[in-house]
């Protein structure tokens, strides 16, 4: 053989081992970054150490049944008095935190024993977004994650929800959409670096009308968000899934993949509780969503503050009941990640139904 040959007989042989070296290489790391679903242990799923970071678990969509109950976090009671109206124990319930209060482990331990895992609604009614995202708030935000950390089990947080709604301080037309933005990424990025890595960030978004801005305009970023949450109400007649939820659903997902929960929903008296049931829970099945989150919550104030309660209207307990049986029974896996890494009426400036309510 000559020199050349030898020469090109190298080259050959230097090229096949680098293309197989390079191909084991994106196999494993494409393997590396699969979501992976872990067992539940007594009802409330495990932490992934399998799952890369900023890699969140993808659960299977129909899979929560939640509901926010008065009383919370004090008392889980009502929690559990709604398994008897839904049908099924919640697997999800939630508590409204205001700024500067602990993290209720008491309730979420109870909560955890019940089979069910909480969101928590991080609500920084005095403080402004830029203060937040400029760390002045550090010390209280190192001590809430700390304690959230030491709990150690699922815990899902929502921070500032509904900023695209102009009915909270930090929302559309009072806080500009990029100190918003500034402020979600500092809050979670100083959760993760404190080891608070059993938290599923939910970007909490509302419905589409002239009281809210473009939900894109307060998107974040894929790496600091795990699920997208939409919360809607229905309030007159005329108000059905499309208007309501859909919509919102379907201008997250022309810019995010994120699951997306119905995180907030309510139908009044006066849009017709049982009529609007079947269609909410088609709307779930062909969007794909994860589940919902009923506020049950009796208001008395007016259009947009109604009595939301399933109890004591058996017809809407019934329709609600047959929507749930059409739901998978089995326990879903809840987002994670491992160290290091209103609707409102068209016109209306109301505030959501949950804004004005005495948590």
């Amino acid at each position: 053989m000559t020199y050349r040959a030898r020469l090109a007989a190298a080259a050959i042989a230097a090229t096949a081992v680098a293309i197989t070296v390079t191909g084991t290489v994106a196999a494993l790391s494409i393997y590396q970054r699969q979501p992976a679903h872990s067992a539940p242990r007594d009802g409330l799923p495990l932490a992934s150490s399998a799952a890369s970071p900023h890699q969140p678990i993808r659960p299977a969509t129909l899979r929560y049944v939640g509901v926010f109950e008065r009383g919370a976090p004090k008392t889980y009671q009502p929690v559990r008095q709604f398994a008897t109206v839904a049908g099924r124990k919640p697997n999800i319930t939630v508590y409204y935190s205001a700024w500067g209060e602990p993290f209720r482990a008491r309730f979420v331990t109870a909560a955890a024993q019940a089979g069910a895992v909480v969101l928590v609604h991080l609500e920084p009614r005095h403080q402004s977004m830029a203060s937040i995202a400029a760390g002045q708030w550090d010390g209280y935000l190192h001590r809430f994650a700390a304690q959230v950390r030491r709990y150690g089990g699922q815990v899902i947080l929502s921070f500032a929800p509904e900023p695209d709604g102009r009915w909270y301080p930090w929302g559309w037309h009072h806080t500009p959409a990029a100190e918003w933005i500034a402020a979600w990424r500092h809050v979670v990025t100083l959760f993760r670096d404190s080891g608070a890595t059993n938290v599923t960030w939910l970007w909490d978004m509302s419905g589409v009308s002239n009281a809210t801005g473009p939900v894109r305009d307060w998107w974040p970023g894929d790496e600091y968000v795990d699920w997208a949450g939409v919360d809607g109400y229905y309030f007159t007649r005329k108000d059905q899934y499309r208007n309501v939820i859909g919509k919102t659903v379907s201008d997250i997902r022309e810019f995010a993949s994120k699951p997306i929960m119905l995180s907030e929903v309510g139908i009044g008296p006066r849009a017709g509780k049982v009529a609007k049931m079947p269609g909410l829970f088609a709307g779930l099945r062909r969007d794909h969503l994860l589940g919902l989150i009923w506020f049950d919550v009796s208001q008395h104030r007016g259009l947009y503050h109604q009595d939301w309660r399933l109890e004591g209207h058996p017809a809407a307990v019934a329709a609600f009941q047959a929507g749930i049986a059409t739901m998978p029974r089995r326990s879903p896996a809840v987002p994670t990640r491992r160290p290091g890494s209103a609707r409102r009426r068209p016109g209306s400036a109301r505030r959501r139904p949950g804004a004005a309510t005495s948590r």
